[in-house]
């Protein structure tokens, strides 16, 4: 592997996408051109995208970007962190195992359920009256 090699992975969560890409250096992180801690200044948020890091003791080895589209900031932070976990595994193959266990190579596939007619929501009904 040359030194300058880049390794990709696609993240994915509700309707989020993050496209990362993974190259060896110092460990900063930058979410669409903006440091981590300003794109994601949730705390919860940050811890996401770092623990395929911490899992795999890799924290601090590699620069990322991440080019992140779609949702909200959660679903954003969670598409990051199955995205990296996918580039880990670019990188080394034998790190399946402690991504697996933590369950960071699974896609969530849990959708918003759509609106349906003649109700204020999916699941909400108006109140009934009986007369």
């Amino acid at each position: 592997m040359p030194p300058t090699a880049q390794h990709l992975g696609t993240g994915r969560r509700k309707t989020a996408v993050a496209r990362v890409r993974l190259a060896p250096g110092s460990g900063t992180i930058v979410v669409n051109e903006r440091p981590l801690e300003v794109y994601f200044p949730v705390e919860s948020h940050r811890t996401a995208v770092n623990q395929p890091f911490v899992v795999t003791s890799t924290t601090g080895k590699y620069d990322v970007v991440i080019s992140v589209k779609g949702g909200g900031p959660n679903g954003q932070a969670v598409a990051c962190r199955h995205g990296i976990a996918r580039a880990l595994l670019t990188v080394d193959a034998a790190l399946r195992p402690l991504l697996k266990a933590e369950k960071l190579l699974t896609r969530d596939s849990r959708m918003r359920e759509r609106k349906k007619y003649g109700q204020p929501g999916a699941r909400k009904r108006f109140q009934f009256s009986k007369r």
